[in-house]
This record gives structure tokens, sequence and C-alpha cells, in this order.
């Protein structure tokens, strides 16, 4: 989707068609999640401030985002995927991948697809889209991004090698900044250079991950679509906070909520952890992760959070925190087997009666009693949501 937060903005308030706007969290600290393209011809980007963003377009109008609306439309988008294959892969709330190597002799030519999928989400949506195409992922993706916006760009097999040959290295999907310096450091600057670099040379500098980089500089990917989520290897969240904190105690609170959240997803996917992990970052941005693990598996709210808080009070805090993590490793799928003590069964049946009436009533209708001294909960929606699996986290 192009601009899709704020396109879905646009929509939904025509008087904002044509305009620059960005849209931003709730809370007091919050940056820019998207900004039309109005706003991004004075240089306002995703992840700026608002001041930043402010200083660049002075008339710049900020929208509260409406995580209900993103979700919603992308469920619906997926049904626009699913009617011309059934391979498709959600790579985000924004992004998605088809393979219509089984199905194109039904439906006409790659082009003529993509162009009836741009029609009919424009039809249906009132926004734009850009369709790439490609032998494979990688070249799909690139062609997206060369078509953007509101565009529709093939990548033949026969114009991959004279098309990567000049290309920067940063423009594929996969080679963020860390990598491109590593590479430039090599004398490594566009894909053409990348593919005549001798894979040992690649090997000894990035691992294992140097043969992949030899087969991108030469537009060859083998990664088949995720059609199916696989099994999860952590459950996770993690909150940038209204305002920097050092009080333990409104630490502890924040811990709390995340342990909650944490707990609640395990509880409704069906699994099971025994590794917890605590992330903080500083005003400074430093980051760090200390961890913990159990003698015993457990989605229990309580029990993540009261084997995660002596994580906390081994660190000396030397700063105020900006950022709170929770997360659960090393899980499995819970087997449902039921405990001999009545007290277990009754912590259980007492979680359950809770998820159910924040799943149907929104979430922390029912709370816990320590959390009350905060109630401010900006959040701004993931990229990373899907609309299943365990990355389908409810929004209200």
């Amino acid at each position: 989707m192009d601009a899709y937060f704020a396109s879905v903005e646009q929509k939904a308030n025509p008087s904002l068609k044509g305009k620059p706007i960005a849209v931003i969290g709730s809370g007091v600290r919050t940056i820019i999640t998207t900004s039309s393209y109005e706003a991004r011809e004075y240089g306002v980007k995703t992840g700026m401030n608002i001041y930043e963003a402010r200083h660049l377009c002075p008339h710049i109008i900020f929208v509260v985002g409406d995580n209900r609306k993103y979700t919603d439309t992308c469920r619906e988008l997926e049904k626009i995927y699913y009617s011309v294959t059934p391979d498709i892969e959600v790579y985000s709330i924004d992004e998605a991948f088809l393979d219509v190597t089984g199905t194109y002799h039904l439906f006409g030519s790659p082009e003529e697809i993509g162009a009836s999928i741009k029609l009919l989400i424009k039809d249906r949506f009132g926004i734009n889209c850009t369709v790439g195409i490609g032998p494979n992922i990688l070249m799909a993706k690139l062609a997206s991004d060369l078509g953007k916006p509101d565009g529709l760009w093939r990548i033949k097999p026969d114009e991959v090698a004279p098309l990567l040959e000049n290309m920067p290295v940063k423009e594929l999907w996969g080679i963020g900044r860390h990598t491109e310096k590593k590479l430039e450091a090599m004398g490594i600057k566009t894909c053409g250079e990348l593919g005549e670099t001798p894979v040992s040379i690649l090997r000894s500098r990035f691992g294992i991950i140097g043969e992949t980089l030899k087969e991108m500089g030469v537009g060859v990917c083998t990664r088949s679509l995720i059609i199916t989520e696989g099994e999860p290897k952590s459950i996770g969240h993690s909150m940038t906070l209204p305002r920097d904190v050092c009080d333990r105690e409104e630490i502890e609170s924040y811990i709390l909520q995340l342990s909650e959240m944490v707990g609640r997803r395990a509880r409704g996917c069906g699994y099971i952890g025994k590794t917890l992990s605590l992330t903080l970052r500083y005003t400074d941005f430093e980051t760090f992760t200390k961890q913990t693990t159990l003698p015993f598996y457990t989605d229990d709210t309580h029990k993540i959070y009261c084997h995660i808080l002596p994580v906390l009070y081994k660190i000396r805090l030397k700063n105020k925190v900006r950022l709170i993590g929770v997360r659960i490793s090393n899980i499995i799928k819970d087997p449902g087997q039921m405990s001999l003590f009545e007290e277990t069964e009754r912590r259980k049946s007492l979680l359950n009666a809770i998820d159910e009436v924040n799943n149907r009533y929104g979430d922390f209708k029912l709370t816990w009693a320590a959390y009350l001294r905060q109630i401010e909960r900006p959040h701004v929606i993931s990229p990373a949501w899907r609309p299943s699996g365990l990355r389908n986290v409810d929004i209200r």
C-alpha cells in the first residue's frame, strides 16, 4: 500500500485529501508512523518526532492513528489477494507477497492481475497501491519500490542483470544500513560489485550469510513464501513510555502491564514458556536485555511478573528509562494437563475469565490493582501486525 495509514485517514476524512498529513500515536511522546506523499515532499519521514516534522513542514496536519481502521482494511485486502491465488504471505499490515505461478493462466498475464488488484483496491477502499512483479520475492520487492507511488512495475528475468549492475546495494530488500557500511568498507557499493565478489570473501566477513549476499547481488532469491505462520520462538511486547521514568514502583507497574499482555497472548494462542527477558532503554537510547530461565513452563501473568522483577532488582539504573519490554521464550504448546492442586486450577479459571472479559469489551477493562497507578497507554500499531496467527493482536 502507498502511505497506508495516511491514505486510509485521507479516505475517511476527505478534507485531508491532497494535504500534507502525518499519522502519529496518541501519547505525549510519539513519532510519525506514516506521512502522506504531500508531506514527504517536504522531507517528512517515518520515525521523525512531531517537532522535526513541523520544522520541515510548518502547515503539516497531525492525525492520531485509528488502528482499528488499518487492521480492518488489512483483513479485507487479504480477501482480494485470495481471489487470485491461495499462495499469499501477508508480510506486514501494508504489504503482501502473492505467488500467481499456478493461477495466472486463469486471470491473464501477471501485469493484468496486478492491474486488476490495483483497480479493486482503488474502487473498494479509495487508496492506491503499487504492484511489483518479478521472478522471485527479492525482485518483486525491488520492482514495487521502483514503481512507487501508484505504479505497476515488472522485472523480467533477462532484465535482472543490467538493472542491478549499477544499483546501490542499499536498494535491495534485506540490506540495511549496518550491512551496507560493512560492504562499503570492502569496496562494494553496487549490486554488480556484490555479485562479482568471490563467495569465499563474503563468507569470511559475514559467515553463512555471505552466500545469501552473493546470490542477492545477481538477483537470486530462494526464499519461499511463508504461507502459514510457523511455530513462534517467543512472545513479547514493548512500549515507549509517555515520559522518562526512574521510579522503580512506576517501572514495576509497566512491567505488570507488559506481563499481562504477554501472558494473555500466550494463553490465547495456547503457548507456555520458561525463559523471561526484560529490555530497558535509557533516554540516551542505550538498550540492553537481561533474562532468567524458570524451572517450569508458564503463561500466568503473575508468575511472569513475579519472576521478572528480580531481574529488574539486579539492575542498577544509571539513567531514566524511556522504553520497557517483556518477552517469554523457550516456548512450547500448552499440553493442557490438569493440575492436581485446586489452587492452580482456580488460578487458571481466573485468568481465563479475565481474558474473556477483556477480549469482549477491550484491553484492561479488568486489570490488576497494582497497574492502576498509571493509566496512559499510548499505542502505535506495529507494522508486523498480521490479520491471523500469533501476531494478530486485538486492536481497540
